[in-house]
């Protein structure tokens, strides 16, 4: 069995023959952002990577991340260590369901959520972060519908955070989903002086409870800005290992 330090250095050995770069999100486990060149939300990623010199991209996430890197780094070769590895919300939306939505709604613009398929990207007018959707949606004519997909979470929060009326699709994250205000308070009664970031897949409820909302890269730099030591963190567990690492000496607890 090799050790993972032998196996570290197999990896980079091997990057650097074939002139490969790693992108790790901020979502995957420790062991895998120990190897990474680059760690961080899935856009930035790909922006990142395109800046390169590398001929190979190698994608630790899903499917739609690696289909974002090709898209914006046409002349690279992407490679998804794990092709089975999706998103649960991506899927749950095709573009046939997206082209019979635009038909009962002709006169929409469709912004979607870059968590999405490269399909669905491309029966779409416009496309999103969790971090600039409400500039995305603002962009848009105040006359005009406004399809967004497939997050209804986050839909629901822009929507109230711009004004907007917006035709939303029932998809979501199920790990954010799956949290519920009562994690939320069990976790403040056991940490009464932390405070709670929340991602804007996180349910309306959640949002309203918690004292900031905030994308993963986001995340990242307010977190080494702000002068908070102890912090809820209402998201992916594989956050904690990003946060932790950047910011020794503040304090992280998961919702």
């Amino acid at each position: 069995m090799i050790e993972d330090s032998e196996l570290q250095k197999e990896i980079i050995k091997i990057k650097k023959d074939i002139n490969a770069v790693i992108l790790v999100h901020n979502y995957e486990r420790d062991e895998v952002q120990d190897i990474a060149d680059y760690i961080g939300d899935s856009l930035g990623l790909s922006r990142q990577a395109a800046k390169t010199n590398a001929k190979i991209i190698v994608f630790c996430g899903v499917y739609f991340m690696a289909e974002t890197a090709s898209i914006l780094s046409p002349d690279k070769i992407v490679l998804l260590p794990e092709k089975d590895a999706g998103c649960p919300m991506a899927e749950m939306i095709t573009a046939s369901e997206l082209r019979s939505l635009k038909k009962q709604h002709p006169d929409a613009t469709v912004v979607c959520y870059v968590n999405s398929s490269a399909e669905v990207k491309a029966e779409s007018d416009l496309c999103c972060t969790s971090a600039n959707a409400d500039k995305v949606v603002l962009s848009v004519a105040p006359d005009k519908k406004i399809i967004f997909v497939p997050d209804i979470n986050l839909g629901k929060y822009v929507a109230k955070i711009t004004n907007r009326n917006l035709i939303l699709w029932n998809g979501y994250c199920p790990t954010h989903a799956a949290l519920s205000t009562e994690d939320i308070i069990k976790a403040k009664k056991l940490h009464p002086f932390a405070r709670v970031w929340s991602h804007p897949e996180c349910s309306p409820e959640i949002l309203n409870i918690s004292d900031r909302i905030l994308s993963t890269g986001q995340m990242t730099t307010t977190c080494q800005k702000s002068e908070e030591e102890e912090i809820i963190i209402a998201t992916e567990m594989g956050m904690m290992c990003r946060l932790v690492r950047d910011n020794p000496h503040k304090k992280f607890y998961l919702a």
